[in-house]
């Protein structure tokens, strides 16, 4: 990607440029007389130059003056001031703490919603920038969450960046993720896609996770939980630091950062960029990404300070999309035990691998902070973004004599796609096909435009790579004012404003041999015949224009939000109270843009916006009953609109006769402890979830692009959460979590059936599904965890952590649960793994202020074979009755217990990443 190579020269120069800023340094390093304190903050008295402490909690200041004093705070310890004289180095400074209430992360924005440790009444992991440079190595962004309590990780297909996450049973759509502050979930479907953030973790400086409804003062849809990533900023120390990581199957990772600190003129800067690339685990799944983060911070006085950022990472990786079944996993294993890297989405053309199934996508997000501290009491911040997503991912699409681009006529004997036989045949060769009789020759599809030397593709004759187009122009922006009403009180008042648009199309990727593609689908321009193909690589520059001209097929249209909501909250602080109350509002408009289904003019080509009115309200309180114990208690209700989806169902411009909000209601307790050498959380939680929309795909081939639409549905979810870790002496550290849950439908769900058209074809009446208490699936209902870290030698540490999975289920249909008598979920194989690293930190130059640091991971290191999800829900048991022969046979037959007609994606085996980083 020479593009990405530009950008890193680019960088490169701005480090360069930068260090003539440098000035004389004062040096040292903050702890609370116990540990470091990364995020600290270190001011020069009387100046406005300030820098933060480093992850070590050292720090590195520029000042022009012989001499000085430096006030260094965290919040919940009491400031320190320190004298210094010259260019100095000031030692280790500790802290004390002020009635223990420690705050795990420092930010200076109040629009970032940040929980602090016995003062904010929610359950609540703060996952520090060490630890996410640490253990992640090679592994997605998520999946440093899976020690948390109530947390589900999974790679699903196992594509760069296709990972998941489940909290408390609610999958990604019903999970806020914001980045300081800014809401980052889809304004359609509420997705996140972490490919899009696949650089994330290089610009973290932590990462919160409040499980349950949280104390965002947002009107979002968080209700499994919150997962808030607070990234660097423009005004770290000054210093950088150079990384390469390697890891299997050819995965080389490299990376470069650099800041200057806060200069003399209030300026400051920080830059990182980098670029992986590797072969990943499962089989076809080559990925190329890179990463771009650049803060520009200016304080301009006491009273106003601004920061730009902007942060992107444009990538391509082949997937492996569709879930193969455990049949087909032994059948191309060996010795009865299944392959886990086989994937059937790939092949081989003229002797290159070949993926259908490719994502690519760029989605930068910029940001303008405003923090203007209009007096003592009171403080303004505003913050303004932009996004700008493009790309899609691709498929294959039509048919040769019936079979899909994975059927398995199609494949070679070791089960890749033959994708030269379909080349072959798509350019009017004859061939033979696997399960077919004779030589097959091409049919060209009746036309006038057609002549017996044109070979033509469209949606049944003949197979073609196309992409799915979903970009998106996201702006928005929140402001927030902070007012202290007297020494006990605060008030919040916030405004958030979104709009959106979507883009959504397909076009062309690679015609495999034809001439060209038919397309009959824009009933304003019928019997298209198509040549130009788009390559499925993101493209570098975010702005670049969608040309609505560009060759679309099968569908085009655009789906629009506006999004206004505002929000408050009043906060009580004393010595031991702690207690919060606070409400929002929003306002979803949605609007559809139709450019092929209706021919112009037309009302439905553009719909007026649907308006849907929701909101939340939410309080809670902490008690510290002593410097040790501590107890609190939350509760919250959200009417939450539906998403798009729901709106204009099947992708037409017809409005839902049936919209309803959805209702939310959360109860949780906890009780904390805290004291030198052991802490633990223990919480209890309650979520009702009422009138939950959900469509499911018609797979009946009598009903070709039908759909069901299930209304009323409920779900309850209740469990219980302990955390823990403990010091035990200097060397050693021991960390665990237990979390078990009840995740349950309540009730039975009425549906109706559609056709593609949106005509009810359930005869006028609706069919009951009887899903109640049956279990949420697609989700481990009981997870658990034990680690240890042990510093061998100074600076020499290892850890290890094992974790379990169990209660697992797999994803439900509704659609088979027609009989009173269903068996409910299927539940999956408990599993174990285990982790374990080594780290190593040379400290180098006369001060020992730089250092070169080594880190190996082994993930899954007993090499555990697992099954991580389930797509469908067969019973060994089950069978189609007075039959016989291969299907029920098939439907006997079991892996570990499991049907393996079930499609499944096993978990990766072992594998490892080592990480070398030179900070300076």
């Amino acid at each position: 990607m020479k593009t990405m190579k530009n950008w890193l020269l680019t960088g490169l120069m701005f480090l360069i440029v930068s260090t003539a800023f440098a000035q004389g340094k004062v040096t040292g390093t903050v702890t609370d007389g116990k540990g470091s304190l990364p995020g600290a903050n270190i001011v020069i008295k009387g100046t406005k130059i300030a820098v933060s402490t480093d992850f070590d909690g050292k720090f590195s200041i520029n000042t022009t003056t012989n001499s000085g004093e430096l006030v260094i705070s965290f919040i919940g310890y009491k400031s320190k001031t320190v004298k210094f004289n010259g260019a100095t180095n000031v030692g280790t400074v500790a802290l004390i703490a002020d009635d223990n209430q420690l705050q795990e992360i420092v930010v200076r924005s109040s629009v970032v919603d940040v929980a602090k440790d016995r003062k904010t009444p929610v359950a609540v992991s703060t996952i520090k920038a060490a630890e996410i440079q640490e253990k992640l190595g090679s592994q997605e962004f998520p999946e440093v969450l899976a020690n948390t309590p109530s947390v589900y990780a999974t790679k699903s297909g196992g594509g760069f960046g296709d990972s998941r996450i489940n909290i408390r049973g609610f999958d990604q759509k019903n999970i806020a993720v914001l980045i300081n502050g800014v809401p980052v979930n889809d304004m359609e479907n509420s997705s996140v896609y972490w490919s899009n953030w696949a650089g994330l973790s290089d610009v973290t400086s932590a990462m919160q996770v409040q499980r349950g409804l949280g104390s965002s003062k947002l009107a979002i849809s968080s209700v499994g939980g919150t997962i808030n990533v607070v990234t660097r900023s423009a005004d770290m120390k000054e210093g950088g630091n150079v990384a390469v990581g390697f890891a299997n199957n050819n995965y080389l990772k490299k990376s470069a950062s650099y800041s200057t600190g806060v200069m003399k003129n209030g300026l400051s800067a920080s830059v990182l960029l980098s670029q992986t690339a590797g072969d990943n685990y499962v089989d076809g799944t080559k990925f190329e990404g890179g990463n771009y983060f650049i803060g520009i911070g200016y304080k301009i006085n006491a009273k106003h300070d601004l920061e730009f950022t902007i942060t992107g990472a444009p990538q391509w990786h082949n997937q492996r999309s569709t879930a193969p079944t455990i049949a087909q996993f032994i059948k191309y294993g060996t010795n009865g035990e299944p392959n886990r890297r086989y994937n059937n989405d790939w092949g081989i053309l003229n002797g290159q691998e070949y993926n259908f199934r490719t994502n690519y996508y760029h989605k930068p997000i910029a940001s303008i902070n405003w923090d203007y501290k209009i007096n003592d009491k009171t403080k303004l911040s505003t913050v303004v973004y932009g996004s700008w997503g493009r790309g899609g991912g691709s498929n294959g699409a039509g048919a040769i004599r019936g079979n899909r681009f994975n059927s398995d006529n199609l494949r070679l004997p070791n089960g890749i796609i033959n994708v030269d036989l379909i080349q072959a045949w798509n350019s009017g060769s004859s061939v033979v096909i696997p399960g077919s009789t004779g030589i097959s020759t091409r049919t060209l599809t009746s036309g006038a435009f057609q002549n017996s030397s044109t070979t033509s593709n469209n949606t049944t004759n003949g197979i073609t790579k196309i992409s799915s187009i979903n970009s998106h122009n996201w702006y928005g922006g929140v402001i927030n004012l902070n007012t202290k009403l007297s020494e006990r009180f605060t008030l919040d008042f916030g405004l958030d404003a979104r709009t959106y648009r979507g883009i959504h199309y397909q076009n062309i990727v690679d015609l495999l041999g034809a001439k060209n593609y038919l397309d009959n689908n824009d009933k304003n321009n019928p019997n298209r015949v198509l040549t130009a193909t788009y390559a499925a690589r993101p493209n570098l520059n975010p702005f670049f224009s969608l040309d609505y001209q560009t060759a679309k097929i099968n569908y085009n249209n655009d789906g629009l939000v506006n999004w206004y909501g505002a929000f408050t909250q009043l906060e009580y602080s004393a010595e031991k109270l702690t207690a919060f109350f606070q409400g929002a509002v929003s306002n979803q408009g949605f609007r559809r843009d139709d450019y092929f289904l209706y021919l112009t003019p037309n009302p439905l080509s553009s719909t007026d916006y649907k308006n849907l009115l929701g909101g939340n309200v939410k309080g809670g309180a902490n008690y510290n009953i002593n410097d040790n114990h501590n107890v609190f208690v939350n509760a919250g209700y959200y009417s939450k609109q539906p998403f798009f989806n729901a709106v204009y169902p099947n992708n037409q411009s017809l409005v839902n006769e049936n919209l309803t909000n959805e209702k939310v209601l959360g109860l949780e307790a906890g009780y904390g402890f805290r004291s030198a050498v052991f802490n633990a959380n223990v919480n209890l939680y309650h979520t009702s979830w009422k009138d939950r929309y959900q469509r499911a795909n018609d797979a009946a081939t009598d009903n070709p692009g039908g759909y069901y639409d299930f209304a009323g549905i409920t779900q309850v979810h209740s469990g219980v959460e302990v955390d823990m870790n403990a010091k035990v002496g200097d060397k050693l550290k021991l960390n665990g979590m237990f979390s078990l849950g009840k995740w349950v439908y309540e009730g039975n769900i009425t549906g109706r059936r559609f056709d593609v058209n949106n005509n009810n074809i359930s005869g006028g009446t609706t069919t009951t599904y009887y899903v109640d208490g049956t279990r949420v699936g697609d989700v481990a209902q009981m997870t658990a965890s034990i680690g240890a870290a042990y510093e061998l030698a100074p600076r020499v540490n290892i850890d290890a952590n094992y974790r379990l999975s169990d209660k697992l289920y797999a994803s439900l249909d509704p659609t088979k649960q027609t009989l009173a008598t269903n068996k409910g979920t299927l539940e999956l194989p408990s599993y174990g793994l285990v982790d374990a690293g080594v780290s190593y930190k040379l400290l180098l130059g006369a001060d020992k202020s730089k250092s070169l640091n080594f880190r190996l991971n082994i993930n899954n290191l007993l090499d555990e074979v697992y099954i991580a999800e389930s797509r469908t829900n067969i019973f060994a048991s089950d069978y189609i009755s007075g039959t016989s022969g291969p299907t029920y046979d098939m439907m006997r037959r079991t892996y570990k217990g499991v049907a393996d007609a079930n499609q499944v994606f096993f978990g990766f085996g072992r594998t490892w990443n080592f990480t070398l980083r030179y900070n300076f």
